[in-house]
């Protein structure tokens, strides 16, 4: 039971860790004129691949027979890639600028 929480514990933080980050890379992808619920699904279905990368890269494809540890994983990611971005990036305006400056835009002319 010590071994699951641990590892349990262990999926959650590097969940956490890719899902900080994700948001930068979500953005270069992202392009200012699609729509809020076009956005949000993208960050969706980046957070759920980004967990199963994390789980793939920490335990080798044999992991994902622990399904709970798995989906942990990803709602972490999802979880820390959505307070990330709410708290961080957004107001510090830089995942806004990352969307702008690859879409060819201004970050006025996206706004």
């Amino acid at each position: 039971m010590k071994g699951i929480t641990m590892s349990t514990l262990d999926s959650l933080q590097h969940g956490a860790q890719v899902g900080v980050l994700l948001p930068l890379l979500t953005a270069i992808v992202q392009q200012p004129a699609w729509s809020a619920n076009c956005k949000k699904a993208v960050a969706v279905v980046a957070a759920f691949i980004a967990g199963l990368v994390t789980v793939a890269a920490d335990g080798g494809w044999d992991q994902f027979q622990h399904g709970k540890l798995t989906m942990a994983t990803v709602f972490g990611v999802l979880a820390a890639s959505q307070t990330s971005y709410d708290l961080l990036w957004k107001p510090s305006k830089l995942a806004p600028k990352l969307e702008a400056l690859t879409s060819g835009k201004t970050p006025q002319q996206a706004g």
